[in-house]
């Protein structure tokens, strides 16, 4: 067959295809509906994943590749329910400022910033947010942090010193206490404390903090004084010195810690060493999860869609018997038939697969427009969503198609 040839049959059976959708809507809908879900599910988790590793790539940028973390419990997925024997971890002493203190002052460590979350009563006028989320950082925050404050700024040294009573609030709760008015300058109520708004803040959007709650952010002290903060779970992040090897910047907190803990050689640590690389690696087991739950959906929806394509491609097959018959006895070949029945099939699912890619990235748009997160979808997932539905679409509709390759020219023209 030649290439006009071959173009002409494969638009005649687009053509017929979407014939077969408007004499068989119930079925060809449903056909439809399973392939566009399953393209959807991958569409759209694509576009969030896509945009999610993006922000995590841009957090640990912004902290530096060195960065690592001090924490009383495991930074990981484990089994614990809260008792003793399950986390172990719980007897562990809560970090101090005096241990970060400690950190601070080997040779190899450029900053050390302390950070401890917690919640509390928000109110501007009338509007109130009752548990509102907050994260209390020592100064310097901000050189480790991906996101910005626009308009506005970080706190200072001094303001931290003297337990200043400022808060930076991020959009969301801007949003929510003073909607579309300007929020810079002004006094909000914490805890029944007034607090001066000095930034709005812009959180990156990423895997572990996506920026869709209130939140606001505090001066360490500010926090431990005047709003009794408890320092149980404090944490600590480190950044080494510009050219210090990580591992040298590791076993000087290591070890400073352990001496003021006073641990033996032979005891274990009693706290957790956290590196970016760890991090990294539980967020590929997070997201690897996702993208098998999305594997399965999509799976789901796109056999939903198969079996719709062999039922309509059997009646199809079915209602133009007497057609195949006349195409064959003006000499219409096996592969001929084969090919407009195929081509026919494969309509039917791309047509799925374009209705599934419009939600998904109208569901895109709207993540990218009303969330931090700059959700994308990468064009590769296109090609895969398009070619995987034209498959589904060949493999399920080959035994219709080939019934009707095979049948006997005579027969088919008698048929009634």
């Amino acid at each position: 067959m030649t290439l006009a040839a071959r173009l002409q049959s494969l638009a005649e059976g687009v053509l017929i295809a979407f014939d077969a959708i408007r004499a068989n809507r119930v079925r060809a809908g449903l056909t439809i509906l399973g392939i566009a879900v399953g393209v959807f599910v991958v569409t759209a988790m694509s576009a969030a994943v896509h945009g999610i590793n993006a922000g995590v790539e841009q957090s640990i940028a912004a902290a530096g590749p060195t960065t690592f973390y001090v924490t009383r419990w495991p930074i990981a997925i484990n089994s614990c329910n809260g008792s003793a024997d399950s986390c172990p971890w719980r007897r562990n002493a809560p970090l101090t400022l005096d241990d970060a203190r400690a950190i601070a002052r080997q040779p190899s460590i450029r900053s050390v910033i302390s950070h401890i979350g917690s919640s509390a009563a928000f109110k501007y006028k009338d509007r109130a947010l009752p548990g509102a989320g907050f994260d209390a950082y020592t100064p310097g925050w901000i050189d480790i942090d991906a996101g910005t404050i626009d308009p506005g700024r970080s706190f200072t040294e001094g303001e931290n010193a003297d337990a200043a009573q400022v808060v930076i609030i991020n959009d969301a709760m801007q949003r929510a206490l003073f909607h579309d008015d300007p929020a810079l300058g002004k006094s909000i109520q914490v805890n029944g404390q007034p607090f001066r708004v000095i930034g709005i803040y812009h959180p990156s959007g990423n895997f572990f903090d996506n920026g869709n709650k209130p939140k606001a952010i505090l001066p360490f002290e500010t926090a431990r004084r005047r709003l009794n903060t408890n320092l149980r779970w404090m944490d600590i992040t480190v950044k080494p010195r510009d050219g210090v090897p990580q591992s040298t910047s590791l076993d000087e907190a290591i070890a400073a810690l352990r001496t003021r803990r006073m641990l033996q050689p032979a005891q274990d640590n009693t706290f957790f060493v956290t590196t970016q690389d760890k991090v990294l690696e539980l967020y590929n087991n997070v997201i690897g999860a996702f993208f098998l739950v999305m594997i399965v959906l999509s799976a789901i929806g796109l056999m939903v869609g198969g079996v719709g394509v062999i039922a309509i491609m059997m009646i199809s097959v079915t209602e133009r018997t007497r057609e195949i018959g006349v195409r064959k006895a003006l000499g219409a070949t096996r592969a001929t038939i084969l090919w407009q029945f195929l081509v026919e099939a494969a309509t039917l699912t791309m047509v799925g697969a374009m209705i599934g890619l419009g939600v998904g990235g109208l569901l895109t748009w709207l993540i990218r427009s009303f969330t931090p997160i700059k959700a994308s979808i990468p064009p590769l997932a296109i090609l895969a969503a398009l070619g995987v539905s034209a498959l589904t679409g060949i493999l399920f509709g080959l035994l219709p198609a080939a019934r009707a390759s095979r049948l006997d020219p005579v027969d088919a023209l008698r048929y009634e």
